[in-house]
C-alpha cells in the first residue's frame, strides 16, 4: 500500500517555480509568500516530504566524506537508529547528496538511489545517520519507493514538493492523488524558467485528470486550489488514447 501523496506547490500566476523571482504585488512580495507556503506546509502534518536531487542539494552543502573498505552496507534498506517520521526524503540516483548531520530542516533523512550507487557511498550515509533505500534497477522505482516508505518507515502521508523534474515524474507514473497549488500574486516572465511540473517532451497530455475539489483565499493576495488527481479516461488533446 503506497502513501496517499500530496503535491504541494507555490506558484506564480504563469505557472513559475521560483519565487525570488517573481514581481511584487500591492498584497506583498515573494517572501511573503513563501513565508506563508511554510506556515501552510507544516499544518499539513505529513509524515513526510519528498524533493529531487537539486532541490536537496540547496538545502544540505556537505563535502563528500566515503568511507571505503569494510564490511558491505546493508541493501536495499538502511534504516539508521532512531529515524522516525516526519521524514525529508530525497530522490538521488546516482549518490551524489552528501550530509553532515542525519536531519533537514529537523526532519530524518532518507534518501533513495540507483542500484549502481556504490558501497561507500551507503558506507557514507549510514556513518551520518541518513537512512536510505536502494532500488533494484539503475533509476529509481517510485512505485516501488512508494511502497517501503509505507512498509518499513511507516509513511501514510507524503508531501512531493520537488522540482518540477521530480514532481512530473510521479505524475507521469500516476503515483499523486492530490495537487494543492498557491497561486501568489506575481509574475515570472522570463523565457525558459522551470515550471512546477513537467515530463520533457512527452508532457502529460492524455495521461492525468484533475479535479476539482475546492479554493481559498489565503493571506497576502494569495490563492489556494486544490484537485484530485487521477489517471486520464478520455484521449489527450493531441488524440492519443488515456
Amino acid at each position: 500500500m503506497k502513501p496517499h501523496v500530496l503535491c504541494l506547490m507555490l506558484s506564480s500566476i504563469d505557472g513559475r517555480l521560483h519565487a525570488s523571482k517573481w514581481t511584487r504585488s500591492s498584497d506583498g512580495d515573494p517572501k511573503a509568500w513563501s513565508t506563508l507556503y511554510e506556515q501552510y506546509q507544516d499544518a499539513l502534518a505529513a509524515d513526510a516530504w519528498l524533493v529531487g536531487r537539486t532541490t536537496m542539494a540547496e538545502m544540505s552543502k556537505a563535502a563528500a566524506h566515503s568511507m571505503p573498505g569494510g564490511d558491505a552496507p546493508p541493501r536495499p534498506v538502511h534504516r539508521a537508529a532512531g529515524a522516525n517520521v516526519p521524514f525529508a526524503i530525497a530522490v538521488d540516483t546516482a549518490g551524489s547528496l552528501h550530509f553532515d548531520r542525519p536531519t533537514v530542516n529537523g526532519n530524518r533523512v532518507v534518501v533513495a538511489l540507483g542500484s549502481t550507487v556504490p558501497d561507500d557511498h551507503l558506507r557514507e550515509l549510514a556513518a551520518d545517520g541518513v537512512s536510505y533505500i536502494v532500488s533494484d534497477e539503475a533509476t529509481v522505482d517510485l512505485a516501488a519507493l512508494l511502497e517501503t516508505l509505507s512498509t518499513t518507515f511507516g509513511v501514510r502521508r507524503l508531501a512531493l514538493e520537488g522540482g518540477a523534474a521530480i514532481n512530473g515524474s510521479f505524475f507521469a507514473a500516476g503515483l499523486v492523488d492530490e495537487l494543492q497549488v498557491i497561486v501568489g500574486p506575481g509574475l515570472d516572465g522570463r523565457s525558459g524558467a522551470p515550471g512546477i511540473i513537467e515530463n520533457g517532451e512527452a508532457g502529460l497530455a492524455g495521461q492525468v485528470e484533475l479535479a476539482f475539489a475546492g479554493s481559498e483565499a489565503m493571506a497576502s493576495g494569495c490563492v489556494r486550489l486544490t484537485y484530485t488527481v487521477g489517471r486520464a479516461r478520455d484521449p489527450g488533446i493531441d488524440g492519443t488514447p488515456a
